[in-house]
């Protein structure tokens, strides 16, 4: 399931972001790189540990926690560190799949990636290219979207970032372990709560249907979810 979540970040916290990262010290993007990624990246990144990256991290990480429909998509148990990349003219990032398991540098914390995120922080108007393109099963999604917005895809995804040619793109990404591991689980937990809430909106949350439908999205998540 691939999906973009609008205004993940607020206008303010977009600028504190940009201007931290804007006064950041940059490092070539292979410094996270699997085998089969190093072969195919062109770009920047922030340093990992750098005061930058946690402060931005910071700033990232709380506004996920306010977004009912992050939550309601990725069902989140641990959320990888946000990094941040940004690719100049002739920057890309050639076809790959993200590492099953991601390790934070220095700690002992670790994920299984179920989900991998782009959270976009520069107007797309101000850069060419760049596009992250995601293989699906049904044709290749291309995926742009303005500074704050956020898109979600299956870590397994075959994926790749087109070529840059004018401008910065610049960007947060993350993997999340999923309490439920299984995308197509997911896909109908996340459509059993539309209709719950659409339901819900409706008649009230007090109506019959919108309990029973309640206790159908909490029993499959009982049954699917690991916690």
């Amino acid at each position: 399931m691939l999906i973009a979540i609008p205004d993940v970040l607020s206008p303010v916290e977009l600028a504190r972001v940009r201007a931290l990262l804007d006064a950041a010290d940059w490092i070539d993007g292979n410094a996270t790189s699997g085998a089969q990624s190093a072969l195919a990246k062109r770009n920047e990144q922030l340093p990992e540990g750098s005061a930058a990256a946690r402060e931005a991290g910071g700033i990232v990480l709380d506004a996920l926690g306010r977004s009912p429909l992050f939550i309601a998509a990725a069902l989140p148990l641990k959320v990888f560190p946000p990094l941040f990349n940004r690719y100049g003219d002739g920057h890309s990032f050639g076809t790959h799949v993200d590492n099953a398991i991601r390790m934070q540098r220095g700690s002992d914390f670790r994920i299984r990636s179920d989900l991998s995120a782009t959270l976009f922080l520069a107007d797309p108007d101000s850069y060419d290219g760049g596009e992250l393109v995601v293989e699906e099963q049904f044709g290749d999604q291309r995926v742009k979207l303005p500074a704050g917005h956020m898109v979600l895809y299956p870590a397994s995804s075959l994926h790749h970032v087109t070529p840059v040619t004018r401008g910065r793109r610049v960007a947060s990404f993350f993997w999340i372990q999923s309490m439920v591991r299984d995308d197509g689980e997911r896909r109908l937990l996340f459509e059993l709560d539309h209709a719950v809430q659409d339901v819900a909106g409706r008649h009230g949350h007090a109506d019959p249907a919108a309990i029973r439908l309640t206790g159908v999205y909490h029993n499959l998540l009982r049954r699917w979810g690991d916690a």
